[in-house]
């Protein structure tokens, strides 16, 4: 089971954990600050399944916004626009379940962002 060191897995929203990487999935326990959202964004080689574990937030998908609690979950399908935001006093905790061919950090086409990453 690989293990990302926290160092690597910063990011200006938060952060993130990977769980466990196998030959067609990848699991990441994935950490949003309060206020903060990721990058509007959506990926060619993978599907995605988000549990809110702790907390609660606004997922955005191709222009939807849906609020999901703690042990609600949703289905991100290739090619569909996404992002979820802390809408909380905490921080956000989910669940993030890859399947697909291929998982790099380099699948993310990046349509929005807080940051200045697009």
């Amino acid at each position: 089971m690989a293990k990302t060191n926290i160092e690597d897995s910063r990011k200006p929203w938060g952060y993130y954990d990977v769980l466990s990487d196998g030959k067609d999935y990848k699991v990441k326990r994935i950490t949003v600050h309060p206020g903060r959202r990721l990058s509007y964004q959506c990926h060619k080689m993978r599907d995605e399944h988000w549990f809110v574990v702790i907390g609660a937030g606004i997922v955005t998908m191709d222009g939807k916004e849906t609020e999901l609690k703690a042990g609600q979950s949703v289905n991100i399908m290739k090619g569909i626009a996404h992002r979820i935001k802390n809408i909380g006093q905490d921080d956000l905790v989910f669940i993030e379940i890859q399947t697909g061919d291929y998982f790099g950090e380099d699948d993310i086409e990046r349509l929005e962002d807080d940051f200045g990453r697009v």
